[in-house]
């Protein structure tokens, strides 16, 4: 799996230099959201750096802290992006790397299990401003605990 994400990673990275200048207006933008996961109702709030790399194509790093009745989680996520309209109404399909990171213990002593999976699903973005925009996201998660979430939030084009 290791050495998966480094062919992964490797390949961004020469992608990047291939490309040169890929877009050059709205080419990253800075996501704050929240998430609500539907079969288990655990909240959680994060943040993502969404950069376009080539047209309709984007990659998405995001961190999601987890808050369960009991114990506490987190969430990485790396996903790829592909934007199917454009204009202030973009809406993309999604898929991508995830990481979980659970402990189930009520005062926070014990062990930290580590779940790997994927991820897939389906987002919009809404342009409200020249500086700000919605950001909506259903996302079904293959590793434990096998959840759809939904997720909203702001997103800030630099």
């Amino acid at each position: 799996m290791k050495k998966a994400l480094v062919i992964f990673f490797m390949s961004f990275l020469f992608s990047l230099t291939a490309l040169g200048q890929t877009q050059s207006q709205g080419d990253v933008r800075i996501h704050t959201f929240g998430t609500y996961g539907l079969r288990y109702e655990n909240f959680g709030a994060g943040a993502g750096l969404e950069y376009f790399f080539a047209e309709k194509f984007a990659i998405m790093p995001s961190y999601t802290r987890i808050f369960p009745q009991v114990g506490k989680g987190s969430n990485f996520s790396f996903d790829l992006r592909y934007y199917v309209s454009s204009g202030p109404s973009q809406l993309y399909f999604m898929a991508g790397y995830s990481q979980n990171w659970e402990n189930n213990q009520p005062d926070g002593a014990g062990t930290t299990n580590k779940y790997v999976g994927a991820n897939m699903g389906v987002g919009a973005y809404i342009r409200m401003t020249d500086w700000v925009g919605l950001s909506t996201e259903l996302k079904f998660q293959s590793q434990n605990p096998q959840e759809v979430g939904f997720r909203i939030g702001l997103a800030f084009p630099l």
